[in-house]
């Protein structure tokens, strides 16, 4: 019943382009307040007074809603109370369920969720935004770019954005400097754990690891790099820099490695 219902709302939010901030917020506010109702739905039982907007609607709470969800990120100061599209995305939407309820029981706990992993989805797709600043160091720049990943990653648990945009910002500077199909890629690691894969990009001879958090099965690569000719580079952030050396010295390979930190 659980993929019927997530097939249905699939194919309700395709046919209506609901992926934004305003559609999203009526969607989990309206979800809600039909819950307890009895179908068939009336839309003049969800209009405000002058019937100009959804009644209900509002920043308070769809915040709370969210904040049961586990979703602390602001979607949208008004709750979609004042978003164009939403008065005929209602009256839409109120049309779905009472179709929908006349074949089998709407298990809106299902639906909630459902429109709660949008929102989910809808923070994961924002951009990353890097500001140019003269004034400021490019370091500098950087280190509030990969904030910005820190943050998305606490909110999104299980998908390391910050050790993948290190590495996209890798790829792009060696593509840069280097002439076409001079280095090898290898995908983004979600950890730095002993594999077959000698590193994340290979240079002739040199093999470059990044990593936002360097470790001990960093080094065992590091080590076996060595021990297959090769010259292993670490390139990590700023404030992981003396832990790789520590970590290389304690191995007694902090001669033969190079640590480097992001500084396009």
């Amino acid at each position: 019943m659980k993929n019927n219902a997530e097939n249905r709302l699939k194919q309700f939010q395709a046919e209506n382009k609901a992926t934004t901030k305003g559609p999203l917020s009526l969607l989990v506010q309206f979800t809600r307040m039909v819950k307890e109702r009895k179908f068939p739905l009336k839309q003049d039982d969800f209009l405000t007074e002058k019937k100009g907007q959804v009644a209900g609607l509002g920043g308070g709470n769809l915040k709370k809603i969210l904040k049961e969800h586990g979703i602390t990120q602001i979607l949208s100061a008004e709750g979609g109370r004042t978003s164009r599209g939403n008065m005929d995305l209602m009256i839409k939407y109120i049309d779905f369920l009472n179709k929908w309820n006349k074949t089998e029981t709407i298990d809106f706990d299902v639906v909630e969720n459902f429109w709660a992993e949008q929102v989910r989805e809808y923070f994961r797709n924002q951009p990353f935004i890097l500001s140019a600043d003269i004034s400021r160091t490019l370091r500098i720049s950087l280190d509030e770019l990969f904030e910005q990943a820190r943050k998305k990653q606490k909110q999104n648990q299980g998908t390391q954005y910050l050790g993948a945009m290190l590495q996209h910002l890798i790829a792009a500077k060696l593509s840069i400097i280097l002439p076409p199909n001079a280095f090898e890629i290898h995908g983004a690691s979600v950890a730095d754990s002993p594999t077959a894969r000698s590193g994340d990009f290979v240079v002739h001879k040199t093999i470059i690891h990044c990593t936002t958090a360097p470790s001990e099965p960093l080094i065992t690569k590091c080590k076996s790099n060595l021990k297959n000719g090769f010259s292993p580079v670490i390139i990590t952030i700023f404030d992981r820099v003396k832990t790789a050396y520590d970590l290389a010295a304690d191995a007694s390979i902090s001669d033969r490695v190079v640590v480097l930190f992001v500084s396009l």
